[in-house]
C-alpha cells in the first residue's frame, strides 16, 4: 500500500467520526430542548389534578355542612315543643338538672311561649306523689326531694360531724322566729350574751344569713333563715314553723308557763307593720356589714355553753 492511500483511509475514517460526532451533538440538543416541555407539561397536569381534588374537598364540606344545618334544623322543627307531655318531659328534665330550686319564671323561661307551667308542675307534681322522689315547693321554688317517709335511708349520709350546741339551738329558734332580729335583741331575749362563734357556727352551716341594717340609730346588723334553712327541716315557708299549741302538743313546752306567754308568728318580711324597724337590704354594703358581724363577734372568745 503506497502512501496515498493511507492518507485516503485516513480521511475516511475521520470523516466517519465527524459525522457520528454531529449526529451524538444533534440527539443531546434535541433531548436538551425536549426536556422541559415534558417537565412543564407533567407539571401542569399534577396542578390540574391537585386543583380538581381541592375542588371537590371543598365541594364536599360544604355538603356535609349543609346536611348537618339542615338536620339540626329539621331535629328542632321536628321536636312536638307543643306536646303538653313533651312540655311535662322538659319540666321534669330542668328540675331533675337544676342544683338550686327553680321558680315559676325561670321554669318558663326555658319553656315554649304559651306553656301552662303551673298545670304543669300541678301534673308533675301529681306524677311524683307516690314515688321515691317527690316535688316539693321551698320558699316559692320547686325541687325534687327525697320522699318523707323514706328519709331513713339517708341517715347515714345526712349524719352531721358537728352537733350545735344548746346556745346555737337557741339562737336559731330566736332568729327563726323573730326575725330580722339583730345581735342584741337575741341577747335580751336570751338573758344572756351572744358569745363569738354560736352565730359564726350558723352562718357556716348555711341556715343562718346577714339581711340588712335596722333602721335605728346605730344601723345594727339583722340576721335571718335562708332557703337552706327550709329545706332542711322540711318547710315551704318560714310561717310553717309550729306555733304554741303544736309545741305543747309535741311536748317542747313543758311545765307551767309565765301568764301572757306566746310564740310570734314567724315571718320573712320582718317589721311591726308600719315599717318603723323593717330592716334595709345590704346589697353593696355587704361586705361593711359583714366586717360589722366580725367585729361583734370579737368581743366574746367562744361559743356559748
Amino acid at each position: 500500500m503506497d502512501h496515498s492511500e493511507v492518507k485516503k483511509d485516513e480521511a475516511e475514517l475521520e470523516a466517519v467520526e465527524t459525522e457520528a460526532a454531529e449526529e451524538d451533538a444533534a440527539e443531546v440538543e434535541e433531548a436538551v430542548s425536549e426536556a422541559p416541555a415534558d417537565e412543564v407539561e407533567e407539571g401542569a397536569e399534577q396542578a390540574a389534578d391537585e386543583t380538581s381534588e381541592d375542588t371537590s374537598d371543598e365541594d364536599a364540606d360544604e355538603d356535609g355542612e349543609a346536611d348537618a344545618g339542615e338536620s339540626e334544623d329539621s331535629n328542632v322543627e321536628a321536636f312536638p315543643v307543643q306536646d303538653p307531655a313533651q312540655q311535662l318531659r322538659m319540666v321534669e328534665a330542668l328540675l331533675f338538672a337544676a342544683a338550686e330550686p327553680l321558680d315559676r319564671d325561670s321554669i318558663a323561661a326555658r319553656l315554649p311561649e304559651g306553656a301552662d307551667v303551673g298545670a304543669l308542675i300541678e301534673d308533675l307534681q301529681a306524677l311524683y306523689a307516690e314515688r321515691g322522689v317527690n316535688l316539693v315547693r321551698v320558699a316559692n321554688k320547686w325541687m325534687f326531694r327525697t320522699a318523707e317517709d323514706l328519709s331513713f335511708l339517708m341517715r347515714r349520709e345526712a349524719k352531721q360531724q358537728k352537733k350545735l350546741s344548746r346556745a346555737a339551738l337557741e339562737t336559731l329558734a330566736i332568729i327563726a322566729y323573730h326575725q330580722p332580729v339583730t345581735r342584741a335583741e337575741i341577747e335580751e331575749i336570751r338573758g344572756v350574751s351572744v358569745s363569738k362563734g354560736t352565730v359564726d357556727v350558723l352562718m357556716e352551716t348555711g341556715w343562718v344569713r346577714l339581711r340588712g341594717r335596722r333602721r335605728v340609730p346605730g344601723r345594727p346588723v339583722t340576721y335571718g333563715t335562708t332557703e337552706e334553712f327550709l329545706v332542711h327541716f322540711g318547710l315551704e315557708n318560714i310561717s310553717d314553723l309550729p306555733g304554741l299549741d303544736e309545741l305543747k302538743a309535741s311536748g317542747m313546752l313543758e311545765g307551767h308557763l309565765p301568764p301572757g306567754f306566746e310564740v310570734p308568728v314567724p315571718s320573712d318580711a320582718g317589721g311591726d307593720g308600719d315599717g318603723e324597724f323593717d330592716d334595709d337590704p345590704l346589697h353593696e354594703e355587704y361586705g361593711e356589714a359583714l366586717d360589722d358581724h366580725v367585729a361583734q363577734s370579737a368581743s366574746g372568745e367562744g361559743e356559748d355553753d
